[in-house]
């Protein structure tokens, strides 16, 4: 996340500025090739190139200048999510998990399993053991553990407010049997609980509604309450995920969940099915 913002901001400076790539590193005597990664938030951007180009836009002492200045300085801290690489090899998990860390809003859908922030430990390690030979018992834990930190998310995170989480999960993911009976009890019992704390709102797209056109993958919806921060979608296959950044198409999934909670049954129908299915289905 610190490197998309000084890329972005770095980007729009310049294209304020009306120079060339070639002619803003001409001038501070840096490569082409340099300045174009700090563009696009490739590599580790370094307090000196990101000091030398506040000056050669004319930003010193500014409120902008502060924030590079704060953003080069955490793109250089260890997220803590990196202590679990040698596991997480998902392609594109450490991405998600930024914008999961810093956005204001996540709104997700999930079809035919439940939320991630809001599963269980058991539900998480029966769903990791069934993908067996992929994990070991070992690494199935460190990938349960991850799922624990990620909920941190939702009660609190430093500098700013929890994550506001809007949840819509298909009524195939309650009758999903992850497990066995018990962790299902367990799971759907969690699932209420959660659903009735402030920040977290939870529907569930019914059997008896017909298709939406977005009903048929996992995906999330990064919205972030800083003006120089674009809104993300995540899309979830089990290759990985496939981050949308472009804003038409982002603007289209904001459309497509709208659509989706409209659909779905309000936050207390949703919790008055997980309790009947609970019941007809897991005893």
């Amino acid at each position: 996340m610190p490197r998309r913002r000084i890329a972005d901001t770095l980007r729009r400076l310049r294209d304020e500025s009306g120079r060339t790539l070639e002619e803003v590193a001409e001038t501070l005597l840096i490569s082409t090739s340099k300045l174009s990664r700090l563009e696009n938030a490739q590599g580790s951007p370094q307090p000196r190139d990101v000091r030398d180009l506040i000056q050669f836009y004319g930003i010193e002492n500014t409120q902008l200048a502060d924030r590079l200045g704060r953003w080069v300085r955490s793109s250089q801290r260890k997220a803590w999510w990196t202590d679990y690489s040698q596991t997480t090899a998902t392609p594109g998990l450490d991405a998600h998990l930024a914008y999961e860390s810093e956005a204001t809003v996540a709104r997700i859908y999930t079809i035919p399993l439940l939320p991630v922030l809001l599963q269980t430990p058991e539900y998480a390690r029966a769903q990791y053991s069934s993908h067996e030979p992929w994990w070991s018992a070992e690494e199935v834990e460190q990938l349960v553990e991850l799922r624990e930190r990620r909920k941190d998310a939702l009660s609190e995170r430093e500098g700013i407010a929890p994550l506001k989480l809007v949840a819509v999960t298909h009524e195939s993911a309650l009758r999903q049997l992850v497990g066995s009976p018990e962790i299902m009890r367990a799971q759907l019992d969690h699932l209420v609980e959660r659903s009735t704390e402030p920040n977290i709102e939870l529907r569930v797209f019914p059997f008896s509604h017909p298709p939406l056109f977005s009903m048929g993958c996992m995906y999330a919806y990064f919205e972030f309450e800083d003006e120089l921060d674009r809104d993300i979608v995540h899309i979830e296959t089990h290759a990985g995920f496939r981050h949308i950044e472009t804003a038409v198409t982002v603007g289209y999934y904001r459309g497509y969940h709208d659509a989706l909670v409209a659909a779905s049954l309000e936050p207390g129908e949703s919790r008055t099915l997980i309790r009947a299915v609970q019941a007809q289905q897991f005893g």
